[in-house]
């Protein structure tokens, strides 16, 4: 091996043991930040040996790279691969405008190729935002909306405290409150906490007992929850004992019902302890411990339930109309061919202005509705009109009514930039 060979080797050695080290902090200085700190490589061959232009689309492609990333840590897989011709035809063009700041780490010629290593920056807050707007985060077709109804009995507690049903008493649920940070950080959507739980005398919903089923879904139905968990949590002073500190063992069982059916999809039961400190707080500490374990159980469980749940099979039509009918139907027929929920598609109508497609769908009318929002189209676009459980339908719309035009900023340039390593 040369050494030009092993100098190029040892540089990208570090740029990769970089690259690792930002990955293992991501997660936390993504979110203290809103930013988050990628390094990925970028290509480009050498044309007619003008390296200043490749090096340039190499620099572009490790940005492109970074925001793909970026993309991937914001949604779940089962959305990232949902949701990738929004990808590249939303998101890619315009990959600049997500990079902040950028600092190219490492650069080599390699067998008429330029090969460069860079460490971006990525604007999270922004990029949510364009996936927020667009319905691809925060979609309650996507994610379950959930009611908790988590009872707590601290050691000094002679019965559980509970906010719902006969005689309820103020307090702070350590349980709850746990439960809920992890089942939002998993993006699921949480009704009634706080200030917004529901009054149940209110509603006349009669609890035969606190943990009743039955009560429990009709609670949920009034707050349009999806899917609503009963459980309760405890702790007490373990007969074990580390010198002058006290050790409380606490633990937890939290069961789910579909709010449709009233169907339980999902339980579990956890144990934790936490000895006390300082402050004395040991049977908190321990609570919030058992209610974290159970949540993210409780979230694996749910997240596989709801999506088989998407995944159910439904029969709808889709009314298409509007102007220059016949090749923007043929475009949006095409498009709809690439949504791999749809299993079967019909006419059931056809005319010169107007159609009717007969759909065999994995999924609701609304998340069929959600697809095919997502969708792009060369100089028109689409409108739902309306949505029920037997029908959506589509209008086609004039691009210029609702697009801007192409005269947009192009982003950041290297030479603008000052983080840039001098050359």
């Amino acid at each position: 091996m040369t050494m030009k060979t092993k100098k190029q080797a040892l540089v990208w050695a570090g740029i990769w043991f970089l690259a690792i080290l930002l990955v293992l902090d991501t997660a936390f200085a993504a979110r203290k930040t809103g930013l988050l700190t990628t390094v990925t490589t970028g290509n480009r061959e050498i044309v007619a040996e003008d390296i200043p232009e490749a090096r340039q689309a190499a620099v572009s492609d490790a940005m492109e790279r970074a925001v793909v990333n970026a993309f991937a840590s914001t949604v779940s897989p089962r959305v990232f691969a949902a949701h990738l011709d929004f990808l590249y035809d939303r998101i890619l063009p315009a990959a600049r405008d997500y990079v902040v700041t950028y600092r190219v780490l490492g650069e080599i010629s390699h067998r008429n190729t330029y090969l460069v290593g860079v460490e971006s920056k990525i604007n999270l807050v922004q990029l949510e935002q364009v996936l927020t707007e667009a319905k691809i985060l925060n979609v309650g077709t996507d994610m379950p909306t959930i009611l908790l109804l988590i009872a707590e009995k601290g050691p000094k507690d002679l019965l559980p405290r509970y906010w719902w049903g006969n005689n309820p008493a103020p307090y702070i649920s350590h349980a709850e409150t746990r439960i809920m940070d992890i089942l939002l950080d998993k993006r699921f959507h949480v009704a009634g906490m706080g200030p917004e739980r529901p009054d149940t005398g209110f509603y006349e919903i009669h609890f035969p007992s606190i943990y009743d089923a039955g009560a429990a879904v009709d609670l949920a139905k009034k707050v349009h929850a999806d899917l609503v968990v009963v459980g309760r949590a405890s702790a007490a002073e373990s007969a074990n004992r580390m010198g002058e500190e006290k050790i409380f063992d606490a633990d937890i069982r939290l069961t789910t019902y579909d709010v449709g059916s009233g169907q339980q999809v999902a339980a579990c039961e956890k144990t934790a302890a936490a000895k006390s400190g300082p402050d004395q707080k040991g049977a908190v500490q321990a609570i919030e411990k058992v209610a974290g374990l159970g949540a993210l159980e409780l979230a694996e469980k749910l997240d596989r339930y709801w999506s088989g749940h998407l995944r159910k099979e439904t029969h709808f039509d889709v009314a298409i109309t509007g102007n220059g009918f016949l090749p923007r139907f043929l475009a949006l027929k095409k498009r709809m061919g690439e949504i791999a929920e749809i299993e079967n598609m019909q006419p059931k109508e056809m005319g010169s202005d107007r159609a009717v497609m007969e759909l065999v769908y994995k999924g609701s009318p609304s998340h069929f509705a959600d697809s095919i929002m997502l969708k792009t189209f060369e100089g028109f676009g689409v409108e739902i009109g309306e949505i029920s459980d037997n029908l959506v339908k589509i209008r086609f719309i004039d691009k210029n009514r609702f697009f801007m035009t192409d005269d947009a900023p192009s982003g950041i340039s290297e030479n603008e930039n000052p983080e840039k390593t001098m050359e």
